[in-house]
């Protein structure tokens, strides 16, 4: 029995020949970001290799909450935070520049995860602007590359802002409380754990932290190897040493609880006004 005219036994269809002939396969065509260096930071020891990550602090009743844009520096655990409504470029690249520049010492590196608020051509131009050499981002499946600052995230910014919704137009009074008080005392009085690194019989590296590395930010950045060198043009120890030594380690740290506490009441307060 024939087959119709113009129409394929679907026996045939199945066949390796027909197969091999007829069958066109295209493949997904990876998406090439030519923006960034697709590889782990490596600061050499050297202070100013920032990683990056952002926090949403949640959606309710279709309003969105602020973000808070997370940057650690990976050798001294430098770190400061910055609340924005939002993480289109409008919001985005003026916060950057902020923190970026409220570090003490030269900046050379940004490393980032694939996000796209991060990954951009606003971003690239502001980096070179700042002079920041090296700009990398994360390579796939290696989930510890931007591993610092995603554990800052819970250990910081969840721990004093918790998960509650916080409306977006809470960002600048939140913003006020990160930088002018939080951020003094995570840099000045907080105390972090910094690894050890060992190779064990079979190469790999193995990472300890033993209590008596356990130092602050500062502390940590003046500890390192020709540490002047490290700090931005017309920054000294001096003048750090007294923002330092302005407070203690336990009156810093009521600081922050009673700012904390202040901040959270007046966002109620705005907003049973406006209810």
């Amino acid at each position: 029995m024939r087959c119709p005219r113009n129409r394929v036994n679907p026996s045939l269809r199945q066949s390796v020949t027909y197969r091999r002939r007829r069958l066109t396969v295209t493949r997904t065509r990876a998406t090439q970001v030519s923006i960034g260096e697709r590889r782990k930071p490596h600061p050499a020891g050297r202070a100013g290799f920032l990683r990056v990550d952002s926090v949403h602090q949640g959606d309710l009743d279709g309003e969105k909450g602020l973000y808070e844009i997370n940057l650690v520096d990976e050798v001294t655990q430098y770190e400061f935070v910055a609340a924005v409504e939002g993480i289109s470029e409008r919001f985005l690249v003026p916060a950057l520049q902020g923190s970026i520049e409220a570090f003490p010492f030269v900046v050379r590196g940004f490393h980032a995860d694939n996000g796209s608020e991060y990954i951009n051509h606003r971003v690239a131009a502001l980096l070179r602007k700042l002079h920041v050499e090296e700009f990398t981002k994360s390579r796939p499946r290696r989930c510890n590359d931007n591993a610092l600052v995603e554990s800052k995230n819970a250990s910081v910014v969840r721990r004093y802002l918790g998960y509650d919704h916080i409306p977006r137009h809470h960002a600048a009074l939140v913003n006020d409380f990160l930088r002018d008080v939080l951020a003094p005392y995570l840099n000045y009085h907080r105390p972090c754990h910094f690894p050890v690194e060992k190779t064990n019989a079979k190469g790999r590296i193995r990472k300890t932290y033993p209590f008596d590395k356990v130092t602050t930010p500062y502390l940590k950045l003046k500890s390192l190897d020709a540490a002047d060198q490290h700090l931005r043009p017309g920054v000294t120890f001096e003048q750090l040493d007294q923002e330092a030594l302005a407070l203690d380690d336990l009156a810093a740290a009521g600081t922050v609880n009673e700012a904390l506490v202040a901040l959270f009441a007046e966002i109620r307060r705005r907003d049973a006004t406006v209810a």
